[in-house]
């Protein structure tokens, strides 16, 4: 990505509308007086008092055992280095969304303003009666060793600093499975380790529990191999210092007949021979990022039989903080943990080992096109999609802090603690990832129909660089190029037709082959021949002809249009696919619960109980793709006959053919929209519903109406993320943008159509 580009979206990402990236939100009913009387005075005293009197009530009363503080002094940000308190705040936000966003655990970053470990400890020993835990995180070594086991001693709350331990329990995992599968016993291999930091030091420490020799380990920081000879090792260094070999001896040599080399250091230090030199079935853990101590296409080159892993998302095995620490913490504040031990840490590892040799759930295949993970050289570790990571990581790490004996409130119904955690943030919340990890697997050509403007060129600039897709751009030559001028976007190898003022006999007489193929399809529907060459001159109606004679796989269209004249074009050129009669829309919210679907939100103004019966079909097929199990909740303003007008009876009836048509779909109406999300409600009324066992995730609308105002309603009042509209039922992907669509929202409709694209090949 161009640096200049990457400078200026981060800046606009963080200082846009609300400066930051965290907020605090009432978990409470705030909306009246008797509301507030008892938030606050005088209601609140009876929870002061009960905390008085017994203090373990801080964790029924207050959010204190769901409360973890992000803690920085700014003196190793990221590899930026001693940046400063005040610097390192946009990374303690952002891993506090980590946390929330992962494993619902709410977040306060603090940043102390010393470089001090007495005044560091003191402050954070203070706040103890605040937090259920500390994350600890970008404190330059050796500090943070002292830190860390200090607040450990001294505190009754977990604490770990991630940068040490989170790199060293994924990689841990890895390394086990690594093993397992090239069959060596981790106390006879042989480890290089490269770098000599905190993470560095962590990782190679928990290898040694769980099993690796020291006299096998050989650790290099930038002055060479930590030995005892040396009189400038500091911190922990000297723990791993190793004088079976001299201390001059350099990486390359130390490298032959190594079996395992740990990168934590910096990019392109290793080289193909240093590589070629290694052990049969050598493990190479290449974690340097953004560019890592070889590149993947660099050591595999030259090894086929090695297991390698990096710190990047686009090439296998990707050793991932992520798959760690958000779920640490969540079995640990579970539990009431007072530490974060060391059999919590193995518990982690183990968990993650053993949960990449169980069969992958098809939402996670579903992300990666045309593959099926399985346990293997290249699949050593989950995906960080896994929605899998939040109930195996979690139990085992409480499991564990209750043998080991730090458990303040230990779990006694396991079952329905991992119900427990599955409703936290829905059992489907990665869907929006796994789109978008699906499309990045193989993308496909997209047409945008409406380039003369700077949202979409953004988009576009986005989606190359993300290799989402490979886009073609539709407009005037001039006004793009003097747009992207103005926007400082920079797109190479970027075709761009302008079908009104065609280059060349080549455009020229494609021009003219779509404009017998449209008349041949519109000829007995009115349209004369001259028409036709008119027609195919305005941009989606070129676009949509592209996508038709397989010159593109998928269009996106309509951001300075209204929608009905955006979808025209593409029902006279596509059309809707064999034995479909009415095309639908779809929309996308991304609740706390999971995904929602609606439709029909933008085609249909009052369909027939048949058209009901078909939305449905196309929804539920559409859902499907991405191995989401539809809960389909047919709505109108009466519960399963209460009223009975051409309105409700007509959703009555569609529900009736839907049951036949398909006996094993989960649907049920006529129904009140909060009768689908209101279980025990629907139980008690109405026990024989299909969706009084759980909520319904896809609501089917008695007409445009009624569809639309809930949507935007939903998307404007309750501030719910979207994607849409969604077109279903043509024969090829085409895609209408709402009018001012945000570059990211147009990022995730392109997502969309690449998806689609791939299931249509």
């Amino acid at each position: 990505m161009n640096i200049n580009k990457l400078k200026e979206e981060a800046l606009e990402y963080h200082a846009k509308g609300r400066p930051g990236k965290i907020e605090v939100i009432p978990t409470k009913e705030t909306s009246n007086q008797r509301d507030l009387s008892l938030a606050y005075s005088p209601g609140v005293a009876e929870p002061c008092l009960e905390i008085a009197e017994n203090i373990e009530n801080v964790y029924k009363y207050t959010a204190k055992g769901n409360l973890v503080a992000v803690i920085s002094n700014g003196t190793a940000v990221l590899g930026l280095g001693d940046i400063g308190p005040e610097a390192g705040k946009p990374v303690m936000e952002g891993k506090g969304l980590l946390f929330k966003i992962y494993a619902d655990i709410d977040c306060f970053d603090i940043e102390l303003n010393t470089k001090d470990v007495d005044q560091f400890v003191n402050a954070v020993k203070l706040m103890e009666p605040t937090f259920g835990g500390i994350n600890l995180e970008d404190i330059s070594a050796p500090e943070c060793f002292e830190i860390e086991e200090r607040l450990k001693k001294e505190l009754n709350i977990p604490v770990m600093h991630d940068d040490q331990h989170g790199t060293a329990i994924i990689s841990a995992a890895a390394i086990l499975n690594a093993l397992e599968i090239v069959n060596k016993d981790i106390s006879k291999v042989k480890f290089v380790i490269n770098g000599a930091g905190a993470s560095a030091i962590s990782c190679t420490k928990l290898y040694n529990s769980l099993g690796a020799n020291k006299e096998n380990i050989f650790m290099y920081d930038s002055k060479g191999l930590i030995h005892p000879s040396r009189t400038n090792l500091d911190g922990k260094k000297i723990e791993f210092a190793n004088d079976t070999v001299p201390a001059n001896t350099k990486l390359a040599e130390i490298l032959k007949g190594a079996d395992v080399f740990i990168g934590l250091s910096r990019g392109n230090i290793l080289s193909k021979d240093m590589v070629k030199s290694m052990a049969k079935d050598c493990i190479v853990f290449a974690m340097a990022n953004p560019t890592p101590e070889i590149s993947y296409e660099d050591a595999t080159s030259v090894r086929e039989d090695i297991i390698m892993a990096t710190g990047r998302s686009d090439y296998p095995n990707q050793v991932n903080n992520v798959l760690g620490f958000p779920y640490i913490f969540r079995g640990a504040l579970d539990v009431r943990s007072k530490v974060i031990n060391e059999e919590m840490k193995l518990a982690a590892v183990r968990a993650l080992a053993d949960l990449a040799k169980k069969p992958v759930p098809e939402i996670v295949n579903t992300a990666y096109e045309g593959t099926n993970l399985t346990f293997g050289k290249y699949y050593i570790i989950p995906k960080p999609v896994d929605p899998r990571l939040l109930t195996t990581v979690a139990p085992a790490v409480a499991k564990a802090a209750m043998d080991s004996g730090v458990a303040q409130n230990p779990i006694k119904d396991w079952e329905a603690y991992t119900q427990q955690l599955s409703a936290r943030l829905g059992l489907d919340n990665t869907l929006s990832r796994v789109i978008t990890t699906k499309a990045k697997q193989s993308p496909r050509r997209v047409v945008f129909a409406d380039a003369e403007n700077p949202s979409v060129l953004k988009a576009v600039q986005i989606v190359i660089e993300e290799k989402i897709a490979k886009p073609i751009l539709i407009g005037n030559k001039d006004i793009i190029h003097k747009m992207m001028a103005d926007n400082y976007i920079k797109l190479t190898n970027v075709p761009i037709y302008d079908p009104m003022k065609p280059s060349g006999q080549a455009e020229i007489e494609r021009l003219e082959q779509f404009g017998e193929i449209l008349f041949e399809k519109r000829k007995r529907k009115g349209l004369i021949k001259t028409d036709a060459m008119e027609h195919v001159r305005r941009r989606n109606y070129f676009g949509a002809m592209l996508v038709e004679t397989g010159e593109a796989d998928a269009m996106i269209a309509g951001l300075t249009r209204n929608f009905p004249e955006s979808l025209r074009p593409s029902l006279n050129v596509i059309g809707p696919k064999l034995g479909i009669k009415k095309v639908a829309g779809m929309f996308i919210l991304m609740t706390k619960f999971g995904p929602l679907f609606l439709a029909d939100t933008t085609i249909n103004y009052d369909p027939t109980t048949e058209e009901l019966v078909e939305i449905a079909e196309l929804t539920a097929k559409e859902i499907e793709k991405f191995n989401i199990v539809p809960r389909i909740a047919m709505l109108t303003f009466s519960n399963f006959g209460t009223v009975n007008v051409p309105e409700t009876i007509k959703v009555r009836k569609a529900v009736e053919i839907l049951k036949q048509k398909h006996p094993k779909m989960i649907v049920d109406g006529e129904m009140q929209a909060h009768m689908a999300f209101n279980v025990d409600l629907l139980k008690q009324n109405h026990p024989f519903s299909d969706l009084a066992g759980g909520r319904a995730n896809v609501l089917i609308f008695p007409n445009l109406s009624s569809a639309n105002i809930a949507y935007n309603l939903l998307r404007e009042v309750a501030g719910i993320e979207k994607i849409g509209p969604i077109l279903l039922g043509l024969k090829k992907p085409v895609h209408v943008l709402q009018l001012g669509s945000t570059a990211r929202e147009i990022v995730d409709m392109v997502s969309i159509a690449v998806v689609d694209a791939q299931d249509n090949k």
